[in-house]
C-alpha cells in the first residue's frame, strides 16, 4: 500500500482519539511522513516520535511489536513464559507499558510490571533477578520530549543482539492487522485481576541498590559538595540512595518526574545546556561537582569546579578518569583475564590507560547491548573477566548486576572518585590533566546532523554512499578506512565508516539508529589542545561542507 492507502486503513480501524488526530492533519507531507513506512523495529527495538500513524510511537505500533515479540517468545521457549516491564518518566510511557502488558498477558505470558518509574539498568537487573524470559523498557533515553521507545532485553538482561533481534523482527513484521491486536472489552486491569499481570516495585529496586553498592570503591569521609539533577527523570530516588552519606544537593527545579522536561530544551546530559541550572546552583553553594542523569538514568554527564567556573567533561573524558580510578582501586584483584570493553567510536585514551594496567581490550559496535553481550560470553567461557565498559555517549558500567549502561552505579563511582581526588587536594580536572601528561592529548568531538522525513532518510543514504566512493581522497593523510558494513573481525555488519590517520587520530561516520541523524565522530591526537583543535577545525569544515551542501 502507498501512504494514502495506509492512512485510510487507519481511519477505518483506529479508535476515535486516533482518528481525530489523523483527520486534523492537513499537510500532505505530514501524512506521508506518518505512513510512508512502518516504524522500524531495529536492533535496539522501537524509537520514534509519538503520534498517530504507522511511522509513529502509539498504542498500535507498541501493540504490534509486543504481539510479534510474544509469538517469538512462545516459539523459542517451552513451558511458562514471563516478561518484566518498566517505564521512564516520558509522556505516554505508563500507557505504553500497560498496552504491552495487556498484549503479553492476552497471549498467556506472565508480566511483572513496575508500579513506578525506574531506570533502564533496574529493568535489566530485574529481568534476570526474577528469572524472566525477556524484558521490555518503555523509554526513548535522552531523546527530545516528542519521542518514546521500546527496548527489548533477553533473559540475562542484555538488549536483544543480532540473532534475537533478527528473529524477533521477522515475527513482528508478520503482524499486519492492527485491528486484531487488542481484544474488545479487555484492558490491563483484566489481567491484573486474573493474575497474569503482577506489579512489582520496592523489593526489586532494593535488590538492585544492594548490588550497585557492592561496586563501591572508596568510602572515606570527604568535604566534597555535589549538585545532582535527574533532569525530570528516573534517577532521583536510586541515585540519592547510592549517594547516602555524601553532601548532595538535589536540584529541586528538575527533581520531579515530568515528561514535558519543562526546564530544558533536551534532557540529554551530552547537551551543555542541560546542566545549566545545576551549574548555577553549584556556583551558588560552591559545589565541587555537578552530576546529571538522563530520563532513563543510563547516561551521566558531569561538570567540575575549575577555579571560578565549571568545566563540562565529555563522555570520553569522564570515561578516561573513571577507568584510571577503577583500575587503581582494583589493581590488587586484576589478573590476566581482566578486560575493558569499549565501542568503535570511543576514544583510545581509556583503552591505553587500561593497557598500562595489563587489561585485555575489546571493541564492539556502537550500542551498549554489544558490551552487555560480551559480559554474557565471558561468563559462559570463563576466559575473560569484565572490569569496566563504556562508550563516548556518556554510558558506563562497572559490575555485572546489569547488562546495560548504568547511570546509578556510574554516579556513585564518579562521586567516590571525586572524593578520592579531593582528599589528595585535587579536582577531576587535575586528574584529567595528569592523564594527558602521561598518555598524550586527545580531543574528541561529535557532530550530529538532523535530516528528517523521507527526504532526510534518502539524503543520509546518499551521504554514506558518497563517503564510501570518495575513500581516502576525502581527507588528506588518511592511512586506512574501515568499512564495518563489510564485516570486521567477529563484529556484526554495520553501516559505519572509520577513517584512520597514522598518528592514531580517526573520524567515524554513521547514521543514528534511533533518530533521523547522521553522526560524525572525531578523535584527534595532538601535542596539546591548541594543535589538536586547529586540526579538528580543518577536518570539520570539510565534512560540514559536504553534509550541508
Amino acid at each position: 500500500m502507498d501512504y494514502r492507502e495506509k492512512y485510510n486503513e487507519w481511519l477505518a480501524f483506529a479508535d476515535e482519539k486516533t482518528k481525530a488526530e489523523l483527520l486534523a492533519v492537513n499537510d500532505e507531507k505530514e501524512i506521508e511522513d506518518r505512513f510512508y513506512k512502518d516504524l522500524a523495529f531495529g536492533t535496539g527495538g522501537l524509537r520514534g516520535v509519538m503520534g498517530a500513524g504507522s511511522n509513529r510511537m502509539n498504542k498500535y505500533t507498541v501493540g504490534k511489536a509486543t504481539l510479534g515479540l510474544a509469538n517469538y517468545l512462545r516459539d523459542k521457549f517451552d513451558g511458562d513464559i514471563s516478561v518484566a516491564i518498566a517505564c521512564d518518566t516520558r509522556l505516554n510511557s505508563r500507557a505504553f507499558l500497560e498496552c504491552a502488558a495487556q498484549v503479553f498477558a492476552s497471549q498467556g505470558i506472565t508480566v511483572y510490571a513496575y508500579d513506578t518509574v525506574v531506570p533502564v539498568p533496574v529493568l535489566s537487573f530485574t529481568t534476570r533477578y526474577l528469572g524472566c524470559n525477556a524484558g521490555v523498557m518503555i523509554t526513548a533515553s535522552h531523546n527530545p520530549k516528542e519521542y518514546n521507545g521500546y527496548k527489548v532485553y533477553d533473559s540475562k538482561g542484555c538488549q536483544f543482539c543480532t540473532e534475537d533481534a533478527k528473529n524477533a523482527i521477522g515475527y513482528i513484521n508478520k503482524i499486519t492487522d492492527y485491528s486484531s491486536i487488542y481484544k474488545d472489552g479487555e484492558s490491563v486491569d483484566t489481567y491484573v485481576k486474573s493474575g497474569k499481570v503482577i506489579y512489582v516495585g520496592e523489593k526489586e529496586l532494593a535488590a538492585f541498590i544492594t548490588e550497585v553498592k557492592k561496586q563501591s570503591l572508596y568510602e572515606e569521609k570527604s568535604d566534597l559538595k555535589i549538585v545532582y539533577t535527574p533532569l525530570h527523570g528516573t534517577g532521583n530516588i536510586p541515585v540519592q540512595r547510592v549517594l547516602e552519606g555524601m553532601n548532595v544537593t538535589v536540584l529541586k527545579a528538575q527533581q520531579e518526574p515530568d515528561g514535558n522536561f519543562p526546564t530544558v530544551k533536551s534532557p540529554n546530559p551530552e547537551d551543555k545546556a542541560a546542566l545549566t541550572l545545576a551549574i548555577e546552583k553549584a556556583k551558588e553553594i560552591g559545589a565541587d561537582l555537578v552530576l546529571g542523569t538522563d530520563p532513563d538514568c543510563d547516561r551521566v554527564g558531569i561538570a567540575v569546579k575549575d577555579g571560578d567556573e565549571y568545566r563540562l567533561f565529555t563522555g570520553n573524558q569522564t570515561g578516561a578518569v573513571l577507568v584510571k580510578f577503577v583500575l587503581e582501586m582494583k589493581k590488587a584483584s586484576l589478573n590476566e583475564k581482566s578486560t575493558l570493553v569499549k565501542t568503535i567510536v570511543t576514544s583510545e585514551l581509556g583503552a591505553n590507560i587500561a593497557k598500562s594496567y595489563g587489561l585485555i581490550i575489546e571493541e564492539t559496535l556502537t550500542g551498549f547491548k554489544f558490551i552487555g553481550d560480551k559480559i554474557n560470553k565471558y561468563e559462559e567461557s570463563g576466559k575473560q573477566e569484565f572490569v569496566i565498559g563504556y562508550e563516548e555517549s556518556y554510558g558506563y558500567l562497572v559490575g555485572t548486576h546489569a547488562r546495560d549502561k548504568d547511570g546509578v552505579v556510574s554516579s556513585m563511582l564518579i562521586c567516590q572518585m571525586a572524593a578520592w581526588y579531593k582528599n589528595q587536594g585535587k579536582t577531576l580536572v587535575d586528574a584529567l590533566n595528569e592523564i594527558y601528561d602521561e598518555y598524550g592529548y586527545y580531543l574528541d568531538c561529535l557532530d550530529s546532523f538532523v535530516l528528517k522525513g523521507k527526504d532526510g532518510a534518502e539524503k543520509i543514504q546518499s551521504l554514506m554512499s558518497y563517503f564510501r566512493e570518495k575513500g581516502k581522497a576525502l581527507l588528506d593523510g588518511v592511512s586506512e578506512i574501515i568499512d564495518f558494513s563489510q564485516g570486521v573481525r567477529d563484529l556484526p555488519k554495520e553501516n559505519v565508516l572509520k577513517y584512520i590517520w597514522t598518528d592514531g587520530s580517526w573520524m567515524a561516520v554513521r547514521p543514528s539508529g534511533t533518530e533521523p541523524k547522521i553522526k560524525v565522530y572525531y578523535s584527534i591526537v595532538g601535542a596539546d589542545r591548541e594543535m589538536a583543535q586547529k586540526r579538528l577545525d580543518s577536518i570539520r569544515s570539510i565534512i560540514d561542507g559536504i553534509i550541508n551542501s
